[in-house]
């Protein structure tokens, strides 16, 4: 893997954004590449790396790691952390639990540098008028260095937050994204995978909402049994945190890989949804109405369209791949799915083929059952 140095050789570099040399506090998606883990983490390298391959996904920047640790060092919270964290036994959750909420406390109650305060503020402003739209709305997400590693999967163990308008609010929930490295959860997981606390660091990405008018996830890989031959796609109306936590039961669709033939589809009772609140502009969840409940959260092109995005998604990486993609009620059809993050799937794809194969069959067994009972396949 490449060093963060190293990684901005290739990019230029704004001074005016470096604190140490080479080193940006912040910087834009499109400036980021897979090797941009050391510096930006797994989702927002992941997010510039999509951005660079072509693939449609909604503009934003990030705080770095050296932001995060030029803010830690600051005022020596860092040094606070590590005292708290000393001596804390991994096993004992209430003991990490009562840590993790002092932990936090600290970090959130501590207020970023007027240096890294104007930078972020001054990149919201451009992203704004990018977007052609005043205090643009954003997701603030976590992106740590580790989460995103083959063969461990520390994928949600950090915090997000939806439709976030307006600078101070933005730093607020940074701060917030920050101090979500240090939860309970997160503190025993790397402690029981030897991960030491100078191995993970985080960066914050900053990326335009998708006003969604259905979301959730997508999977190049059967996520239940390791079939390579399908892609499954799980979805409900409004923002994909419905179907990311897990708070309602999906649409369930499975293509196959090769044709993109629907091969399977579940239609749930899908009883709430998240939404915005056109008055406090903040994420609420609702409850869909009933007549509305048992409807189908994608259209049939939706689900080819994202299915084809998936293969080249898998074809890019090289590997079967944890996605999240939403459907923008603000643009016209064609050009209004979107793709949020996408990471290495991390349970069956480090498995062998033959042993994570399906009991159903490969894509080309489908291809030839078509044949063999006249049903088309293309």
């Amino acid at each position: 893997m490449a060093s963060a140095a190293s990684v901005m050789e290739r990019t230029p570099v704004d001074p005016v954004k470096t604190g140490l040399p080479g080193l940006p506090i912040v910087c834009w998606f499109e400036d980021c590449r897979k090797e941009s883990v050391p510096l930006v983490g797994g989702k927002c390298s992941s997010l510039g790396e999509l951005i660079n391959a072509g693939v449609r996904v909604p503009p934003g920047f990030a705080l770095t790691t050296e932001g995060y640790r030029r803010f830690m060092a600051d005022a020596e919270i860092d040094r606070e952390v590590a005292s708290l964290l000393a001596g804390v036994d991994a096993q004992d959750f209430e003991a990490l639990e009562k840590t993790s909420v002092r932990i936090r406390a600290v970090i959130e109650a501590q207020p970023f540098s007027i240096e890294i305060e104007d930078l972020v503020a001054e990149c919201y402003r451009k992203l704004a008028l990018r977007c052609c739209m005043p205090a643009v709305p954003v997701a603030v997400r976590s992106s740590a260095t580790a989460e995103d590693l083959p063969g461990a999967s520390f994928a949600g163990q950090q915090d997000t937050y939806l439709w976030i308008r307006g600078v101070d609010e933005l730093l607020h929930h940074m701060r917030r994204c920050i101090s979500s490295l240090y939860t309970g959860r997160a503190i025993a997981y790397r402690a029981n995978k030897g991960f030491g606390a100078e191995q993970v660091a985080i960066s914050v990405g900053v990326q335009k909402m998708a006003n969604s008018v259905t979301a959730g996830v997508m999977f190049t890989i059967h996520p239940a049994n390791g079939d390579r031959s399908v892609i499954v796609i799980d979805s409900n109306f409004g923002f994909g945190e419905s179907v990311v936590s897990g708070e309602v039961t999906p649409d369930h669709f499975v293509v196959n890989k090769i044709t993109l033939d629907i091969i399977d589809r579940t239609i749930s009772q899908k009883q709430i949804c998240y939404t915005v609140d056109p008055k406090t502009q903040t994420a609420q969840a609702i409850e869909v109405p009933f007549e509305r409940q048992r409807v189908q959260s994608l259209i049939d092109d939706e689900i080819t369209e994202l299915a084809w995005m998936g293969k080249q998604i898998e074809k890019h990486y090289g590997r079967p791949m944890d996605i999240e993609w939403a459907v923008d009620k603000d643009l016209p059809a064609g050009g209004n799915i979107f793709i949020l993050q996408a990471r290495p799937e991390t349970v069956w794809s480090e498995k062998s083929q033959r042993a994570a194969a399906s009991p159903g069959g490969s894509a080309m067994d489908y291809i030839l059952s078509g044949f063999l009972t006249g049903k088309k396949v293309s």
